[in-house]
């Protein structure tokens, strides 16, 4: 018996004893039978000979699939092998990526590149298009990452599509621009966002610049699907496609386009003493962040030991601008320097967290529906008061945002008169609403639309479709313009310093502006909690959950009787402005007292998002008053936690069943 034979009755046997599943069994020899690298077969067997059966399930129980426009899995192992780890000592990167099926490395790598450059040559034919098609490539800073991006751009190249390759870290929505500027088929960024250090990602973005929807996003997965095997004849030389190394010119383009996200800049001639900490926390922010705020004039400082790009995020448990601890060497400089906001992106610069003084004078985090509600505002009022917006255009001026994103925004568009709409969780949905509205303008001004300047591009819009106002998510996201189509961190920065700005100006704290939102239009609060389900039993465990919400739903909650549901897996929904939204595993219920409550896997991780929202509307045609607000504050705060207490005993049943 030979070798393979062996491992492959160990691996039999494993499966008989319960210790392996079938599906990783098949995945493993799948992988071993369609690669030649050695280090597969070694880091296999070590973990087969150390008997670690959860390990290997973990990294074989099914093959990397799509998820949120893109792959994203372990780069680095729970147990790093012998092989993964070659000559590199304890606590370095290991010399290879995670062996496995459900992992991000080169095999994974290769099957994404080639599917990808199967579809989009197959795309090119069947649209009549002539020469090659072309995909840009670029990456964040973490581990492995400018290995994948060069790998995948020398694969794209083999296989007869040409190739643009960033000559360094860029922030993801900078990919997301340049995918437009050089009217390329696609782009992929390798990251894996604001996931911890052992995670890497492939995100996947179409010819209008935005993360790939259906059907683009099932053509593509179907191609890769087909990719059995990491190893492949390139076309022939002459059929070869090339590889574009791109840097400052679209980098200086892209800056040019930022500034111009700042609607207000004479406000800071009354908010000079505002001072701002920002931290990339060792990600792609430092690109253009530090220079941006200092170009338009605002008073900033940065976090040296965070400025350092740095894939194992050294000096945070998780590179995440939402969660405290990720904020905490910031605010701590802020206190030592006095300074009023603190501000930071992940990695990839495309989400962003802050922290604010209070009128107590303590720094204080707010949330993300928080931040965009508030951006939100500001955006829409100023504009009207710029006269961008007025009584006779503004019915073509929208704001859009996800379902699980605050109502807040739903009010103040409303008291604006201007459009909302809902999508689907993901900036996927939000750009393929602007490609909506891009492809609604005559096809005269489509055809130059993405050389048109703001100004001409706003009364355009205005006229003949929809003028985009803002887009947000509850996690952290935003976007302000439509000449990119996935949310910045980097155009985030700018707003919310501009908001910070408006309020230094009035003499205001963030917080004592957000609380006139609050008066104005009522109090909204929200609450986002996590179910963490990890490895090959906790995707079945999530499974079983999701199906018992759809076969049998609360009839009611915490004593109060479900007004409505909404199963965005089953039925036909349609948004505002009467499109059928595309099926999503999710559920929507809201209670006769007007709580609402949402359930849905997670896209990137392996964890279900559990979603509350409570609302104090304001009374038809008056305020809040203030004195009555930190009492509805703390009843709708209540009325929640309530809520997620009943929501895991159900839950705790259900998975008792």
């Amino acid at each position: 018996m030979n070798n393979s034979d062996a491992l492959g009755a160990t691996l039999s046997d494993a499966v008989n004893a319960g210790k392996l599943l079938e599906s990783s069994r098949a995945n493993i020899v799948e992988l071993l039978a369609g690669s030649t690298n050695p280090a597969f077969p070694a880091s296999v067997g070590e973990l087969v000979d150390g008997g670690h059966w959860n390990e290997l399930n973990d990294r074989f129980f099914k093959k990397l699939a799509f998820g949120t426009s893109g792959l994203r899995g372990r780069t680095i192992g729970k147990i790093v092998t012998a092989a993964e780890r070659g000559q590199a000592a304890e606590g370095e990167r290991p010399e290879l990526p995670c062996t496995g099926t459900n992992a991000l490395n080169f095999y994974n790598v290769t099957r994404a590149t080639r599917g990808m450059c199967v579809f989009v040559k197959k795309y090119f034919a069947e649209h009549g298009k002539s020469g090659k098609p072309s995909l840009v490539f670029s990456h964040d800073t973490r581990l492995f990452s400018r290995e994948f991006a060069e790998f995948a751009a020398k694969v794209t190249a083999q296989s007869g599509v040409d190739a643009y390759l960033f000559e360094d870290f860029r922030p993801t929505p900078e990919l997301s621009f340049a995918v437009r500027q050089l009217n390329a088929t696609g782009g992929v960024m390798i990251t894996a966002s604001h996931n911890p250090s052992h995670d890497n990602g492939y995100k996947v973005y179409f010819q209008d610049g935005d993360p790939i929807i259906d059907p683009v996003a099932t053509g593509i997965l179907n191609e890769v699907n087909a990719v059995q095997s990491d190893s492949f004849d390139p076309v022939p030389e002459a059929e070869q496609g090339t590889i574009t190394i791109i840097g400052k010119e679209l980098d200086e383009a892209y800056f040019a386009r930022l500034k111009g996200v700042m609607l207000n800049p004479a406000l800071l001639e009354k908010a000079r003493d505002l001072k701002i900490v920002y931290t990339p926390i060792h990600g792609t922010g430092m690109v253009h962040v530090p220079r941006l705020l200092g170009s338009l004039g605002f008073n900033y400082l940065t976090v040296p030991e965070q400025d350092i790009p740095d894939g194992r995020f050294p000096t945070v448990v998780s590179p995440n601008p939402e969660n405290a601890a990720a904020l905490k060497m910031a605010m701590d400089l802020a206190d030592r320097e006095k300074a009023d906001i603190v501000i930071a992106t992940d990695p990839d610069c495309d989400r962003m967290g802050v922290a604010v003084r209070n009128a107590q004078g303590q720094l204080q985090l707010i949330t993300g529906n928080q931040i965009g509600s508030l951006m939100a505002w500001y955006r829409t009022k100023t504009m009207f008061e710029i006269g961008w917006l007025n009584e006779s255009n503004r019915k073509n001026a929208a704001i859009v945002k996800t379902y699980v994103t605050t109502r807040l925004q739903e009010a103040v568009a409303h008291a604006y008169g201007v459009h909302v709409v809902n999508t689907l969780t993901g900036f996927k949905y939000i750009g393929g609403k602007l490609g909506k509205y891009e492809r609604a303008l005559p096809a005269e001004l489509q055809a130059r639309y993405r050389q048109m300047s703001d100004e001409e591009s706003r009364a355009v819009r205005l006229e003949h479709s929809k003028f985009f106002i803002f887009g947000g998510e509850e996690s952290y996201g935003y976007m302000c313009v439509d000449w990119m189509r996935d949310k910045d961190g980097n155009g985030a920065v700018l707003m919310f310093a501009e908001l910070a700005a408006y309020a230094a100006s009035r003499g205001l704290t963030v917080t004592d502006l957000l609380d006139e939102v609050y008066l104005e239009y009522g109090y909204f609060h929200e609450q986002s909690e996590n179910l963490i389900f990890e490895g090959a039993s906790g995707a079945a465990t999530m499974k079983k959950l999701m199906d018992s919400f759809s076969a049998h739903p609360p009839g009611e909650l915490a004593g109060v009787k479900v007004a409505a549901m909404l199963d965005f897996g089953t039925m036909d929904i349609h948004d505002e402005e009467g499109d059928l939204v595309p099926k999503e595993n999710m559920f929507m219920l809201t209670l006769e007292d007007d709580r609402r409550f949402v359930i849905r896997p997670s896209g990137t991780e392996p964890k279900i998002k559990v979603y509350f929202f409570g609302q104090h509307p304001a009374p038809e045609g008056q305020k809040l008053n203030a004195a009555d607000l930190p009492k509805i504050k703390q009843e709708t705060a209540a009325g929640l936690t309530e809520l997620w207490k009943f929501i895991q005993a159900d839950v705790a049943a259900r998975l008792a069943e």
